[in-house]
């Protein structure tokens, strides 16, 4: 026997990318553009923290990390949004932020609310973390259109009032995967005012915080402290990957109420797995250093210009505001993908994988999602490849 809440989930996004591709031939060098693994440097303190360190991977490390690692962590929250928090009350490293978004439903999701089954709402498309975390917790999981008619971010207000009135949790990416748009100060405010009315907790992913253009994205926690909102109301989750490329360190934090990481924290000490000391020692480092990060957003930056030359004459191209995908507009999603891949080798992925079907269709139908990791010539060849397969010269 086997627990059938899992059982509609359909394939993951590149299990089914490869169902896709891989029984065709590329039709040029292989270039992979489907995944959003870093590939620009890494801070060279690394290394030599790591060899200093060695001997502690010969030490259980504590639960809810290092207070250098907390202190750390609370004080780049201070220095990027101005907020202030408690470091061992309001802050937990995590492996990576994604078991953190899936614990978080664990650990906060009432298993009624309004007397009926609890809703988690979630952005369409959406990082698939959020779904599977709702079907864990025998919620109700309600994906959102994110399109161009909404500003490519849901419009969770414009939702029944019996479907807010069940809603427990609310996840929301910003900027946002895969479609690179910020929620600025009036978005938070209006979602913070619909989550006191409603009685919501919002789980803000912030990973693509730290690569931007332009201004820095005003962040969840930042606008609950501006607006007076209840401390309990938000739970924020950011991680060194992307800021620090550091994909495979797999550090990152969430930070919120003390009530919320005390529930968080209870069942991190049952079920999770802190992070190896000398990850924890790396990840001190990490968050207490902005050169290198700046010198990494520097490095994006020119890949966003990039991205506007060769796409920036294509009908409905999304210039990215944040974060490194490009969302492009096609016809149809995987035959699009497939196309590039026998004609040209560039593996994109189909914006469909990314989304889930709704009585308003999928949105993520009509794009492919590139992504712009790859050091700078190697993105130059393959977005040039994609753009002369996709929309001609």
């Amino acid at each position: 026997m086997f627990p059938e809440r899992f059982s509609n989930l359909p394939a993951y996004a590149f299990p089914r990318l490869r169902a896709l591709l891989d029984a065709h031939d590329p039709g040029g060098p292989v270039t992979h553009m489907s995944i959003g693994e870093p590939k620009h440097p890494m801070p060279d303190f690394v290394a030599p923290i790591l060899a200093e360190s060695i001997a502690d991977f010969g030490r259980y490390p504590p639960n809810d990390g290092t207070p250098a690692l907390q202190e750390a962590i609370a004080g780049w929250l201070t220095r990027r949004y101005g907020v202030t928090v408690d470091p061992g009350a309001q802050v937990m490293p995590l492996n990576g932020t994604r078991e953190g978004l899936y614990n978080a439903a664990m650990a906060l999701c009432p298993e009624t609310k309004a007397g009926a089954r609890p809703v988690v709402l979630m952005p369409n498309p959406f990082y698939q973390v959020y779904a599977v975390a709702a079907a864990s917790v025998g919620a109700e999981p309600v994906f959102v259109n994110a399109t161009a008619e909404t500003g490519h971010l849901p419009d969770f207000g414009a939702l029944p009032e019996d479907v807010l009135a069940r809603t427990a949790l609310v996840y929301i990416c910003s900027p946002a995967n895969p479609q690179g748009t910020v929620a600025d100060g009036g978005y938070w405010r209006d979602l913070l005012a619909l989550a006191e009315k409603h009685d919501f907790r919002i789980l803000a992913d912030e990973c693509y915080s730290e690569i931007y253009r332009g201004e820095a994205p005003v962040g969840a926690l930042q606008m609950a402290q501006e607006t007076g909102a209840d401390p309990e109301r938000v739970v924020l989750f950011n991680s060194l990957s992307k800021r620090s490329n550091l994909p495979g360190l797999r550090s990152g934090f969430v930070a919120g109420g003390p009530e919320s990481l005390k529930r968080i924290k209870q069942l991190r000490a049952y079920a999770g797995a802190p992070l190896p000391l000398p990850v924890q020692h790396v990840s001190e480092r990490a968050w207490s250093d902005e050169a290198h990060v700046t010198a990494n957003r520097a490095l994006y930056g020119e890949k966003y210009g990039l991205a506007d030359r060769i796409f920036g004459d294509v009908p409905g191209y999304l210039p990215p505001r944040a974060g490194f995908f490009l969302w492009l507009p096609v016809e149809d999603g995987e035959r699009a993908a497939l196309e590039l891949w026998t004609k040209t080798g560039v593996r994109a992925l189909p914006g469909a994988y990314l989304s889930r079907d709704t009585a308003a269709g999928n949105p993520g139908q009509g794009f492919i999602r590139v992504a712009m990791v790859a050091p700078y010539n190697e993105t130059d060849q393959g977005l040039t490849r994609v753009r002369d397969c996709l929309y001609g010269r």
